[in-house]
């Protein structure tokens, strides 16, 4: 399963900030108007980095298991494989449909389709 890289980096005034997918935190600055062209742009960076990752474990996955299949002649050696492959594609299967709803929200935020509630992007509702 693929879950969120963060790591600690030193700033400029030496506190420490957690990356998300190998990019740093947006630095808002003062009057800056919310979901402007930057925030937008680091936004998408995000999700595409975020895309690429899941796609790089569906990648690892497939190769995990052509490597891996087995035909074990004690069945329950079989039974355990099967169970690993199965725990395996439940997940690659979540996954998918998170690629779908990222692939949806890049979508969105290209055509300008989203509001804000304080703090929370939300869908457009209504014309």
């Amino acid at each position: 399963m693929a879950t969120a890289k963060t790591k600690s980096t030193p700033t400029a005034n030496a506190s420490s900030s957690t990356t998300l997918h190998g990019l740093s935190p947006y630095v808002e600055k003062k009057n800056e108007e919310y979901m402007n062209e930057n925030q937008r742009k680091h936004f998408k960076q995000i999700l595409q980095a975020w895309r690429r990752e899941l796609m790089e474990e569906v990648d690892r996955t497939v190769n995990h298991m052509k490597d891996e299949a087995a035909n074990f002649p004690d069945p329950a050696d079989r039974a355990t494989q099967e169970e690993e492959f199965s725990l395996e594609l439940r997940t690659r299967d979540r996954e998918r449909k998170l690629i779908k709803k990222i692939d949806k929200t890049l979508i969105r935020v290209e055509e300008d389709d989203y509001g804000f509630w304080p703090g929370k992007l939300l869908p457009r509702l209504g014309p």
